[in-house]
């Protein structure tokens, strides 16, 4: 029986050496661990407290400017997160990367977007109540639980999905810098503006980021999982993905 593994381990040692590989993987395992530890620690400071002395101060600080353009920017950012907005936002690109012939992208692409409903699930658990209008600024009051801030998670993902696939399909070009660029500019104006309108703590928006960027690293290990072993012949980018640091042609 062939060896599924065996391209994936011959793309890896044309890469990178095998202690630089064992380097990055202790790194990512790392994060991981720190990150889980992070996030639950602000789940239970959230489920036990309606906000931390830095939340408010922060969101002071953040509704303290006023300019017009900033302030079209934050609304505009926060937009998109809501229905049905965000479905553009999310499922457009996805249809557009299966027609490309990119079809494990595309499915793939979909668990990212599976971020909403971990959100949702968390939202249940944790229960945190919204920023009150007593003590912030608030544009408008949202029914749901306030931690984690769902359209950063779902952003998160998804945006840290696009990049990634930016960073591994497209050939070194400015275009594929710029979108390795703008793309977490977005991801970070996105926590912002929810902070700016309100709607949010920080401490919502960084357990969003934390729970994001988790639920990013599964994606990305079942993308590099299931690419060489049932979409190696799909029509476009049939190789098996490359490690960081490397591309696969377009």
């Amino acid at each position: 029986m062939a060896d599924l593994n065996e391209p994936r381990r011959k793309l890896d040692a044309a890469v990178a050496p095998r202690p630089t590989r064992r380097y990055r993987a202790a790194v990512f395992q790392t994060y991981v661990l720190i990150a889980s530890a992070a996030f639950v620690v602000l789940a239970v400071g959230a489920r036990l407290l309606p906000y931390f002395p830095i939340d408010l101060k922060i969101t002071r600080a953040v509704q303290s400017y006023h300019g017009v353009i900033f302030d079209r920017v934050m609304f505009d950012m926060s937009w998109i997160g809501f229905l049905p907005q965000s479905l553009a936002f999310g499922l457009v690109p996805l249809v557009l990367l299966f027609i490309a012939g990119l079809r494990w992208e595309s499915v793939v692409g979909l668990l990212a977007a599976a971020a909403t409903a971990v959100d949702a699930v968390v939202k249940i658990i944790v229960h945190r109540p919204r920023p009150s209008i007593d003590l912030v600024k608030v544009l408008s009051e949202l029914p749901t639980s306030a931690f984690p801030s769902g359209h950063v998670l779902t952003f998160t993902a998804l945006c840290g999905y696009f990049a990634f696939l930016s960073h591994t399909l497209l050939k070194p070009s400015w275009e594929r810098t710029a979108l390795l660029v703008v793309i977490p500019v977005l991801a970070l104006m996105m926590g912002l503006s929810r902070i700016y309108q309100g709607q949010h703590w920080f401490s919502d928006v960084m357990g969003a980021y934390l729970l994001g960027s988790l639920w990013l690293a599964l994606v990305i290990r079942v993308y590099r999982w299931g690419k060489p072993r049932f979409f190696i012949h799909q029509p476009v980018a049939p190789e098996a993905p490359k490690s960081t640091g490397d591309h696969a042609p377009a």
